[in-house]
Formats: structure tokens, sequence, C-alpha cells
């Protein structure tokens, strides 16, 4: 699908997550190849993307520097990526009303594919699929997909009166289509959860910052 006819799409980057493996605080803030995990995330997904905003809990201030809107869960008690994505859902319905489709991504996630949002939309529309979602080495990586507006209601409903809480069981009930990168010469879909993968991550900075030429 050509750039030209994905429709508008707005990024929701999932920063809620507090980093317990890494001692606490937003993982998304640690520095990889010295640049904050953030800043790549954005930087894959702004020319992508019809906007983006951030969904995360606590002081949205510690986030000024990035110039994103912040927006927290409205589901209390913390109940996963699920709430963050239910609540950029009602953001876009109020905020971007023109716009159909919210691509979630987690925030923790260096080195997303730049192809990420027309390669879900192509398989989406191929398949006649109510949503799409991201895989990688036989994995898939429900926490990185599309969502379409109009289910917001279901969302919320399945949310907060069924009390589910899982991605997956929530895609299982719509058409869904689900697309897989090659993890070489780097997995698109890598995610830095403990002190360990902030070190590889570092490695595999440097192959995605400097790739080697085509022979």
């Amino acid at each position: 699908m050509s750039a030209a006819r994905v429709p508008p799409t707005l990024g929701v980057l999932l920063a809620g997550g507090l980093a317990r493996r890494m001692g606490g605080g937003d993982k998304p803030m640690r520095t990889i190849g010295g640049r904050t995990i953030l800043e790549r995330v954005i930087a894959r997904l702004s020319p992508q993307c019809s906007g983006l905003i951030l969904n995360a809990n606590g002081d949205p201030a510690r986030f000024a520097a990035f110039g994103l809107q912040v927006v927290a869960d409205d589901v209390p008690g913390f109940p996963g990526p699920l709430a963050g994505i239910l609540a950029a859902l009602d953001w876009t319905a109020a905020n971007r009303p023109e716009i159909e489709w919210v691509l979630s991504a987690a925030g923790d996630c260096p080195f997303l594919p730049r192809d990420l949002v027309a390669r879900l939309h192509e398989a989406r529309a191929r398949e006649n699929a109510q949503l799409a979602v991201a895989a990688s080495d036989e994995q898939s990586h429900p926490v990185i997909g599309l969502w379409r507006v109009a289910l917001r209601e279901e969302l919320r409903h399945a949310l907060v009166v069924e009390d589910l809480r899982k991605i997956d069981r929530w895609t299982a009930r719509y058409p869904l289509a689900t697309v897989t990168w090659p993890t070489e010469p780097v997995d698109p879909f890598f995610n830095a959860n403990t002190v360990e993968d902030i070190a590889e991550a570092e490695r595999l900075a440097a192959l995605d910052d400097h790739p080697k030429p085509l022979r």
C-alpha cells in the first residue's frame, strides 16, 4: 500500500508500565546509543502517523521535553495495555474525529519498522480484517497493532464489565490480520525489559544506526 493510500492513522506510544526489572522508573526514558528509547520510537513512527500521543500514568510533566500530548488511562486499577489503547481511541474520537484508525506501539521498542503502518493497513484491507497486529520470530506482538476507533465502546465494555485484560483475548473476537517481519539484522520488535536487554540494545543500536551497505 503506497503512503498516499494509507488511511490517516494516529499513533499512541504505550509507556504506562514501570520498569520493575530495571529498578523502577520509565523504560522509554532509558538511553541507548546516545538517545532515549522514546526518542527512537518517536523518530520511527512520526513519519508514518498523522500525529502521535503518549499513554502514561502519573505526572505527565516528566515527558514534557518530547512535546507530545500525554493521555492517562481512564479505567482505574492499571489494567494494562488495553486501557492505554482505549484511552487513545477515546482521545482520537474527541480530538481527531476525522481519524478512524489508531496504531499502538510499546514505548520501549526502539527499532520499530519504518513500514509498520503501511504493512498493517495493507494486510487489514487485503484480508478484510477489523484489526491488525505485528509478529516476528513466530511470535505475535499484539501490543503493536491497528485499532478501529469505532470499536472503542466494545473495548470499554470488555474492560469495565467483563474485566478482560489480555489483548489476544480481545483480538480473538474480531477478524484479525497478522503481519510478520524478519528478525535480521535486528528484530524490529525487540524491547528493553531488563538491564541485560539495555546492553543488547546498545549493540543492536550500532547495527541499526550504521547498517552495512549492500554489496
